[in-house]
Parts: structure tokens; sequence; C-alpha cells
């Protein structure tokens, strides 16, 4: 965390430098993204339940306040934000099926974001397991230089999942078929998609357009490769982000990767500057929606109490 802080530092004493008119063209891009994401999230949630009117400004009110809420909270807080907010606005809806339906709408940015990993990997950008268990700020460097231990530790956690599921196999039949609902829109090919795929094709279009306007602001040199290079940072960095948006994997990877592309003090400035930025904009994005929403910035109050009334109501 001291290397983070440090690094923070070196973004802020060089404020001066930053090309302002491309950082505001980035976040343009970011706003707009985050649309496009919560229109195929609101066309699956819709799959999902025909009979029920799924509206997109309440869909994409709930993407806003996930977006912010995982900005500034480890582990995937702002996930259970967003479910709740459209579960309050989806008559009839259930947590299992628009939890599946957050599922089918990471599998095209699964494919995507693997694609740009193999070619990162075939490029040599990416470094080895050896490396990684050296680099400063990095979240899981105990992990990669104890890798049999780790190894041997996620195999027992898949053994107990997979044991657990099948000792309660019966009891989830009903639980299974809700999940089910959620990846409905793959039945019909041609809606998926023109009412999908389009939508989340043009968020990996703002992305690394996103990117490059962040490369241009800070000075490092702005191409399609690179891009794609900070785009496989930021994937590996939120896979199991320890630190608030995985900000000390993404800063270790993009120093490593682009080391020698630029001077170390402007790869500290764009990488943490790049992450801080984004931070603070979705957390203000994120918390505007949560406040409009629910009439409150209390969020976990609110869950809980949902939560609560959910087991008073049940036989």
């Amino acid at each position: 965390m001291g290397a983070v802080l440090h690094d923070i530092r070196v973004f802020f004493n060089h404020l001066a430098d930053v090309g302002w008119p491309y950082l505001g063209a980035a976040l343009l891009c970011q706003f707009v993204k985050v649309g496009c994401v919560s229109r195929a999230w609101r066309n699956i949630i819709a799959a999902a339940y025909p009979d029920s009117v799924v509206r997109w400004r309440s869909v994409w009110g709930a993407m806003l306040a996930r977006v912010g809420v995982n900005a500034i909270v480890p582990a995937r807080g702002g996930d259970a934000v967003g479910l709740f907010i459209v579960k309050r606005r989806v008559e009839g809806s259930t947590y299992p099926t628009l939890a599946s339906t957050l599922i089918a709408l990471t599998l095209f940015d699964s494919v995507v974001a693997l694609g740009f990993i193999v070619y990162a990997l075939a490029s040599g950008a990416l470094p080895g397991s050896s490396v990684l268990a050296r680099l400063s700020a990095f979240d899981f460097h105990w992990f990669f230089g104890h890798i049999r231990g780790t190894l041997i530790v996620i195999g027992l956690i898949l053994l107990i999942v997979l044991l657990l599921l099948l000792w309660f196999a019966e009891q989830l039949v009903g639980f299974w078929h809700r999940v089910g609902l959620g990846f409905r829109i793959f039945s019909d090919k041609t809606a998926y998609l023109r009412r999908v795929a389009v939508w989340q094709a043009a968020d990996w279009c703002l992305r690394l357009t996103m990117i490059f306007f962040f490369l241009r602001a800070f000075h490092v040199p702005a191409t399609l490769h690179n891009a794609i290079l900070v785009q496989v940072t930021q994937s590996l960095a939120v896979l199991f982000p320890i630190s608030p948006s995985g900000i000390g994997t993404e800063q270790a990877l993009l120093l490593y990767t682009f080391a020698g592309k630029a001077a170390r003090t402007t790869l500290l400035s764009f990488s943490v500057g790049m992450r801080v930025t984004l931070i603070v904009f979705n957390a203000l994005l994120g918390f505007g929606a949560i406040l409009t929403m629910l009439r409150t910035l209390h969020w976990r109050q609110r869950v809980e109490a949902d939560r609560d009334a959910v087991a008073e109501h049940s036989p």
C-alpha cells in the first residue's frame, strides 16, 4: 500500500502536465460505455422476464451504482447494490435470476478479454510467474511466490463447492430453474447478437478509445497495441480485486509492460492517474445514482432491510 500512495503523490506532482481535453474525452467515453453495458444488461433481463416492464433508465442507474461502488469497495461489493436496485424496479424478479443475468453479461466480456490476454502473451508483453512474485504493489505476489500451495488451496475450495452442490442438488431444483431464466437470451441467437452482443461490442470499442485518450492525456505513446495492453492489465487487475479497483495490480503490471516506452515518472503518473480519475468519476456517478434511486446513500441499510423483509415473508 505504501508503494501505491507514493505513486499517487507522483501523479499529483505531474497534474500540470496532464492534457485536460483528452482527459475529458476519456471520461465522456466512460460515461457512454456504461450506458452501452446497461442497455445490454437491460435486454438480458427483459428476456428473462418477458411479461415484466424493464426500463432502461432503471437498469442504467443500477449499472452506474454497481460501477461506482465497485470503484471503492473491494470484492465486487457493487454487484450486490446493482442487483438490489434492479430487483426493486422489476416486478416479480428474484436475486438468483438477476445474478445469472450478470453472469450472462460477462460471457461476452470474458471471451474478448481472453483474446486480448492471449494476444499480450503472444507478444511477450506479460510477465511470467517468477516476475509476478517480485512485482511491488502487485496484489497477488505472495500467491505467485508460493504457487504450489496456492494451487492446492484452490483445488480444495473447488472440491468443497462441488461436494456442497451434490449434497443439496435435490433441494436446489427450484433455485436452478430461476438461475436458468437469466440465460434465456441465449435461446434466440439472433436476438442475442442484435440486442446484447452489438451493445457489448460498442462497449469494448469505447473502452479502447477511452484508454487511447488517457494515454494521450498523460503523454504515453498512444497506439492500438498499447491500448490493448492497458486493457489487459485492467482485466487482470479486476479479476480478483483486493485493493480498490485492483489499483495495486494494475499499476504494477503497467510499469512492467510499458518499461522503456516512457519515463518511469510518466508511467507512474499515467497508471495511477488513470485509475484515480476513474475511481473518482465512477464513484461520483454511482453514488449520485444511488441517491437518486434509493433516496439515501446508506445503501447497506436498505439492502439489509430488504433481506429482513424477505425473511419475514418466507414460509
